[in-house]
């Protein structure tokens, strides 16, 4: 059995334990306890000098909520003492000053503070009442012991509108960056259709995002574009911060190739947001690492060669036809698969926005089958091409009198419904 770990994989992404003190409605991973079996103090120790092994440069820590484990600050010593950088993820609702001066102490190189929009709109969306304060609270603790703190906002039909005022006060709180990604239909979303942005909402949102992202570089802001953000639209170099005249271009999905997912009881994934029960390679208490990342079929995908014809055989949809398919790769395999319940097709890509759009046509997805109810779970949608300018029902999520019946291919596309 070959040993040696795919070389590329330098990002690791670790929700430690699966306990919140949020109710977040758009949770992928439907977080509130613990997992039953979560790794031990020892077991995850152990895990840190596997990572270390393994060729991991960085790791970021995540829940539920990250410091409700208790040997949270242990686990983030030992990653820090082993030579990687060590960062966080967190709501903040709970971040004292005093756990800041901890983390500074154990040398977090940043942590990123999760906020969802203005202040009301934040409380609803995180189910908790104060938690936008929290939040505000937290990276003022951070910026006071010299933590480097970042946001990252959740973009859905709640909170997109209210982007640049958000922006303006992230700013003035003393971040260095900024990710923001789309909201998709995994679990606890999974169960709210109403709150995802459609498709073609894609070219109305752009526009605000590339205004901010300019602006956010000339004020010494960094903005992330999430992994389904982008795709050869007019603003891509704007949000990924290119202004030097040296394009770059989205260039497929990386899970396994560059990053790597730890589930709080030891489960393995290419992508710390891809569904578990498809994704997963195996469990840390099975298999070492290394075996994992280099032998396990969900994590091989994305090391097929690139401009092969097997690197774009699992594409479909607008996806299999599209000029960037050998570049895209059909984009974000997380947003692709909890929509139609396998990935090579993804839905939220402003090129296609655009594209449709020239013809005079958009793109609009329905639910068709619930999702089961378990973490990172996701339901079936099926797309629908219409004339642009066509009404939309009065729920464009849930189209009444269409056969809503799960296709023979499960995921399939479906033109002109």
């Amino acid at each position: 059995m070959t040993t040696a770990a795919p070389r590329r994989t330098t990002y690791a992404v670790w929700e430690i334990t699966l306990k919140c003190n949020l109710a977040c409605s758009h949770c992928g991973s439907r977080a509130g306890d613990a997992r039953p079996d979560e790794l031990s103090t020892a077991e995850a120790l152990n895990l840190v000098g596997q990572l270390r092994d393994a060729g991991i440069d960085e790791v970021t820590l995540i829940g539920g909520e990250a410091y409700l484990r208790k040997d949270w600050l242990d686990i983030a010593r030992e990653i820090v003492a082993q030579g990687m950088l060590c960062g966080m993820t967190t709501g903040g609702l709970a971040l004292s000053p005093n756990m800041a001066k901890k983390m500074k102490d154990v040398g977090f190189c940043s942590v990123s503070v999760s906020i969802d929009g203005l202040e009301a709109t934040h409380d609803g969306l995180r189910g908790v009442p104060g938690s936008w304060a929290g939040a505000f609270r937290a990276l003022e603790a951070l910026r006071a012991e010299g933590v480097p703190a970042a946001c990252n906002t959740q973009i859905n039909r709640r909170s997109w509108k209210e982007l640049p005022a958000l922006y303006e006060l992230i700013r003035d709180a003393g971040i260095h960056s900024w990710q923001i990604q789309l909201t998709v239909p995994m679990g606890n979303a999974a169960d709210q259709a109403e709150l995802l942005l459609q498709p073609y909402e894609l070219l109305e949102l752009y526009p605000m995002l590339g205004e901010l992202a300019a602006r956010a570089h000339a004020e010494g802001v960094t903005m992330h574009p999430g992994n389904n953000i982008g795709y050869y639209g007019p603003y891509d170099q704007l949000l990924m911060g290119r202004n030097d005249n040296k394009p770059v271009y989205y260039s497929g999905c990386e899970a396994g190739s560059r990053t790597l997912g730890i589930e709080a009881d030891g489960k393995i994934k290419g992508c710390p947001s891809l569904p578990s029960k498809p994704y997963t390679g195996a469990n840390i208490r099975d298999l070492s690492l290394i075996e994992i990342m280099a032998n396990t079929e969900p994590l091989q995908f994305n090391l097929i060669p690139r401009f092969t014809e097997e690197s774009t055989a699992h594409m479909w949809g607008f996806c299999g036809t599209c000029r960037y398919k050998q570049l895209c790769r059909g984009g974000c395999s997380w947003t692709a698969h909890v929509f139609f319940d396998k990935r090579g097709n993804n839905p939220y890509c402003h090129f296609r926005a655009l594209e449709l759009a020239a013809q005079g046509l958009r793109e609009r997805v329905y639910i068709v089958q619930a999702a089961p109810g378990t973490p990172f779970d996701n339901g079936l949608f099926a797309a629908a091409i219409e004339p642009l300018d066509a009404p939309l029902p009065a729920t464009p999520w849930v189209t009444p009198g269409v056969d809503v019946a799960v296709p023979a291919d499960r995921g399939a596309y479906q033109p002109g419904r």
